[in-house]
């Protein structure tokens, strides 16, 4: 019984994040491909990064998709120029509180400078906030910058509480 409504679950987690196949710009998953195709160059408008050898990320992937459902990261590719415009993530969290609940932890949001106004971060972020409904998480979270907040609550973010931040020298 439990591998029915694993599957059953599975199953709707597909389904409620699909995008139909006619969508011009579709979100899909990261590839290994997709280092070749600008991946890096578009989240080093987020924030800066070194260069990441191609090793690197393929094994980086490859851990991350070890994490299957609880770990996506989302793309769209102009099939124009074949270079990945945007990008988001989201993590689940597994909880004790709220019965044993999850959580969603959206991060790295980013749509190429040249790809913006076409609303690709609005499905994105729309594309994982269902990716986290349909892994069962009660609430999905962010943080941003306050430049960001009336674009996250177009989103239908509500600010909740301030975030704080330990980084350590890597």
């Amino acid at each position: 019984m439990a591998s029915d409504s694993s599957a059953a679950a599975a199953a709707a987690a597909a389904a409620s994040t699909a995008i139909a196949v006619d969508d011009p710009l579709p979100i899909r998953r990261l590839e290994p491909s997709d280092n070749a195709k600008g991946f890096f160059a578009l989240l080093s408008q987020l924030s800066p990064l070194p260069p990441v050898p191609d090793d690197a990320f393929q094994a980086r992937l490859a851990e991350i998709n070890a994490l299957g459902a609880d770990h996506l990261i989302a793309v769209v590719e102009d099939p124009a120029t074949s270079r990945i415009v945007a990008t988001g993530s989201v993590f689940i969290e597994k909880k004790f509180i709220r019965g044993c609940s999850s959580v969603g932890h959206i991060e790295d949001v980013v749509v190429d400078a040249a790809a913006r106004g076409r609303r690709l971060g609005q499905k994105i972020v729309k594309y994982l906030v269902e990716h986290a409904r349909a892994n069962g998480c009660y609430k999905v979270i962010l943080d941003c910058t306050p430049e960001l907040r009336g674009y996250y609550e177009s989103c239908g973010f509500v600010e909740k509480n301030i975030q704080m931040a330990i980084y350590f020298n890597h």
